[in-house]
């Protein structure tokens, strides 16, 4: 089991197979999501403050795996136990395909190939999913634990999706974590600022 992209989320039905592209493979905020935490695990930071820095080295997919085993001691677990419970779905829904009275013999047919054919896309892509969140979560653990006032990060769309995933994690703490997320301009470059208000 390993950690790849695939692409957006799959429509699959009797007619064909589509993609939603406004609903992205998980995959490709995990390089910036590990950044962030190896960032905010192993520096000191300045005013309880964290600047991401643009250039920073993309990682490989082997080097994200194992970035990741540091913060997820269970991501192995986690990947298997996503990996079966797809796999029940994915022969739930060509059960269901059996069963459907609506689609003649033909069309019951193709939806099954394309369930099949779609087989280890959707599997990769709830895996990337759930080790996504599992990242995003021991972020929102660290800004807790530390503190953390501010993360700056370049307005990209990656970059924004990882901020606002990362508000979500921390409202669903026990005691809930406030947060604002503002756009500005700061010597011609567009950063997004995650002000994370911690209850005192």
């Amino acid at each position: 089991m390993n950690l790849k992209y695939v692409g957006p989320k799959p429509i699959i039905s009797h007619r064909g197979i589509e993609f939603d592209n406004n609903k992205e493979d998980k995959f490709a905020y995990l390089n910036i999501s590990i950044q962030l935490l190896k960032a905010l695990t192993n520096q000191e930071l300045l005013d309880k403050k964290y600047v991401y820095h643009a250039d920073t080295k993309r990682l490989s997919n082997d080097e994200l795996y194992s970035e990741l085993k540091k913060f997820c001691n269970d991501l192995d677990t986690l990947m298997e136990t996503k990996s079966h419970d797809v796999e029940e779905e994915i022969e739930h829904n060509i059960q269901r395909a059996n069963e459907n009275n609506v689609l003649n013999d033909e069309d019951r047919e193709v939806l099954k190939n394309n369930l099949d054919i779609m087989h280890d896309y959707i599997i990769q892509r709830s895996i990337n999913k759930s080790v996504y969140y599992c990242a995003v979560d021991k972020l929102a653990e660290i800004i807790t634990k530390k503190q953390i006032g501010h993360i700056v990060v370049p307005m990209y769309q990656t970059f924004a999706h990882v901020l606002h995933s990362i508000q979500g994690s921390l409202k669903k703490n026990r005691i809930p974590i406030d947060t604002k997320l503002d756009i500005y301009q700061e010597n011609g470059e567009l950063l997004a600022k995650l002000e994370i208000k911690h209850n005192d």
